[in-house]
């Protein structure tokens, strides 16, 4: 699986698409980021891609690895589940086009994110993601993805 962190920028600040996950699908009613399974012969990248565009209708303008992977325990199969961690920067008037996966989206500041997911893990993507892009103190670049 992968988890990916859309942002765009407005007035010089930072802003995250969250999707809120319809009833028909498991934890309904659940604010997230996209997610997706790695299918056999995809790179976790090109998943990134795939399911961004699935779930929000849109390509993003760029794409960089966060130096983070995620984790969940998955009950069902008795696995581990580890997520590498992307961030996509959408253009500010992009159009986003939920999938039936979701009912809703919405914009909001980091903070406001952070209060809306549900796992530490995907908190801590935030921050990351926010620390690398607004408050410089990175000591290394993010590594940018081309497509």
């Amino acid at each position: 699986m992968i988890e990916a962190h859309i942002f765009r920028e407005v007035d010089n600040a930072l802003e995250f698409l969250l999707l809120k996950r319809s009833d028909r699908v498991i934890y309904p009613g659940l604010w997230q980021m996209v997610n997706g399974k790695i299918k056999k012969g995809e790179k976790a990248y090109q998943t990134a891609l795939r399911e961004i565009q699935e779930e929000t209708g849109i390509i993003p303008e760029k794409l960089w690895v966060v130096p983070k992977v995620d984790s969940f325990y998955s009950h069902e199969n008795d696995n581990m589940m580890l997520l590498p961690v992307f961030a996509a920067k959408f253009k500010t008037s992009s159009n986003v086009v939920i999938s039936e996966e979701h009912c809703e989206f919405k914009w909001v500041n980091p903070i406001e994110t952070k209060k809306m997911l549900a796992w530490e893990g995907q908190r801590q993507s935030v921050d990351l993601i926010f620390n690398y892009f607004k408050e410089e103190i990175n000591f290394l670049n993010l590594v940018e993805i081309k497509f």
